[in-house]
């Protein structure tokens, strides 16, 4: 599997823009507090998403980023494509030169596995990760813990 921090990433900086989009722009600092995700790995990961259409930025004072699109309208996959990552279970990139540059025994059989798992995750949108109960929770107690943040830096000025 390669599916490597920019792909995790780039899911769970969306899925905190779901979560916290409104009336407002979300600022990436938020997100980078909330998710423990440097700034500047995410304006890297925002120009290629924002590039793919899948966020829209909002410049000047209250700016931040928007979703382009309604949340069920964004598949996972999307999200990982949009950032050039791939999910590849083969050693070899889906090329078929695995062994020696001729195809391996299994090399199908990674293949299909590479597929049914971009199948899995062009089935799921923010929407339906947005549902889950599990999902709210973690939210919640980082908008607290970012609240807790905040609240200490204001008083120690």
């Amino acid at each position: 599997m390669r599916l490597t921090t920019k792909g995790r990433y780039a899911v769970t900086a969306m899925l905190d823009l779901a979560i916290h989009a409104g009336t407002e722009p979300v600022t990436l600092s938020d997100i980078s507090l909330r998710q423990d995700i440097s700034l500047s790995y995410l304006e890297q990961l925002f120009g290629r998403l924002r590039r793919r259409q899948l966020v829209v930025s909002i410049r000047g004072p209250g700016g931040g980023y928007q979703l382009a699109h309604e949340t069920g309208d964004i598949a996972i996959v999307d999200i990982i494509n949009a950032v050039d990552e791939s999910v590849d279970a083969t050693r070899c990139q889906g090329q078929g030169n695995c062994q020696q540059g001729e195809t391996c025994l299994t090399h199908h059989l990674w293949e299909d596995l590479s597929q049914q798992i971009h199948e899995f995750l062009r089935g799921i949108s923010l929407a339906d990760l947005m549902a889950r109960h599990d999902i709210r929770q973690i939210a919640d107690d980082q908008d607290e813990r970012r609240e807790l943040i905040v609240r200490d830096l204001s008083l120690s000025s």
